[in-house]
């Protein structure tokens, strides 16, 4: 029996969901909620779409007993023959209701999936769309065990709360693709400093980092003679080699440069900073082997993929610069100048990876003196060293 509390679930959506912090905690209170005023669900689902690199959307499934899960749908499942055929992908075609009552035996088989949940012991199904503000369609899924499925009150309840879940799924969203948007293009840390409103040109802070400046050797060449879309491809393997390792050890990739790239792993106390040193070169030891191992892996005629990185510690600038309302997050300094030129140096000794003098001392036994180069826009000469595990190229 569906209670007239049903509107009290509303007008909780309505001001927000404003007591689940997490997007995950709005479904696990409203199915609560829901359950509480007497409908027999068993399991719910909601599907969003999201605009990011790697993942198609998200989706958020309750369990009765169980609590919400949050799982990242690649963009590879819109190509999977159970996705192509599912309720979801045809709401998204045809922004309708979809109701199928797995107790009825004449119940139309037209979706894969249903036989798993008639299986489970789900009586009844029902989809329906989310319609956001701007015209997207999402899709919540609700099921029940109920002996006879849903009753029309309990599907008359369902529908009274699906505007203002849309509501607050579309606020959640809007957060979550800003985040997303964020991470994807200027970095995990910066995307936060800059939602917590570090936006004015010129906000900036000192930090100590170990900094990260690598590229890929002979690019110009290769780009002479490489078709765009191979070249394209190829800059995207590169950098698969790359960021990865970076993050796995805590470093923050800034920016890429065309075939460079700028990452920091920052030591905010002096005790930490061979350490932080320590996981940097063990990310340049990680990408130097799968730079490796991706150049054999390549099919056909092999164009070698050779790079240059260079390690310094030092301190930097962090924050916004830029010009009226285009700005860039980034680090900016002597210490990012003096691991430019660095990284230029190391094709001329033949190294792929040479750190400066400031991160050699934090990791001694790791490297070997290459000798003493003057560096140009610096008037003292710079130490470089090499790693001891790495020949001359």
């Amino acid at each position: 029996m569906v209670t007239s509390d049903t509107a009290s679930v509303a007008a909780w959506l309505v001001d927000g969901a404003r007591s689940a912090l997490l997007p995950e905690e709005v479904l696990t209170q409203l199915c609560d909620r829901l359950v509480a005023c007497g409908l027999p669900l068993w399991r719910v689902s909601v599907f969003v779409r999201t605009l990011h690199p790697e993942f198609l959307g998200r989706q958020f499934r309750w369990l009765a007993d169980e609590g919400t899960q949050v799982a990242e749908a690649p963009f590879a499942r819109a190509n999977d023959e159970d996705f192509q055929r599912s309720p979801v992908l045809r709401i998204y075609a045809a922004p309708v209701p979809i109701r199928r009552r797995l107790c009825d035996h004449e119940c139309p088989a037209d979706f894969a999936i249903l036989d798993d949940f008639r299986s489970q012991g789900a009586t009844d199904y029902f989809a329906a769309p989310l319609f956001f503000s701007n015209g997207e369609i999402h899709v919540a899924t609700w099921i029940t065990r109920r002996e006879g499925g849903f009753s029309e009150a309990n599907i008359a309840a369902i529908e009274t709360i699906l505007a203002p879940l849309a509501r607050v799924a579309e606020v959640r969203a809007l957060r979550r693709t800003a985040v997303n948007l964020l991470d994807a293009y200027v970095g995990h840390d910066a995307g936060e400093r800059i939602l917590s409103g570090q936006i004015k040109r010129g906000d900036s802070e000192s930090i100590r980092a170990a900094i990260w400046l690598s590229d890929m050797r002979g690019f110009t060449e290769l780009a002479d003679s490489v078709a765009l879309p191979e070249l394209i491809a190829l800059l995207n393997r590169f950098f698969d080699c790359q960021v990865p390792a970076i993050q796995k050890h805590g470093g923050e990739v800034l920016k890429f440069m065309g075939d460079g790239l700028l990452a920091i792993f920052r030591t905010d106390d002096d005790a930490e900073t061979s350490a932080t040193c320590g996981r940097a070169l063990l990310a340049a030891r990680e990408v130097r082997s799968a730079l490796v191992a991706m150049g054999q892996a390549r099919p056909g005629p092999c164009v070698p993929v050779r790079f240059g990185l260079a390690l310094h510690l030092g301190e930097a600038i962090y924050g916004n610069v830029g010009g009226g309302g285009r700005l860039d997050f980034t680090c900016i300094g002597p210490a990012v100048n003096l691991a430019a030129r660095l990284e230029k140096l190391a094709s001329r000794l033949g190294r792929s990876i040479i750190c400066s003098s400031a991160f050699a001392n934090c990791l001694p036994d790791e490297v070997v003196a290459l000798g003493e180069y003057e560096l140009r826009g610096f008037r003292a000469v710079e130490t470089a060293y090499g790693l001891r595990d790495e020949a001359r190229e």
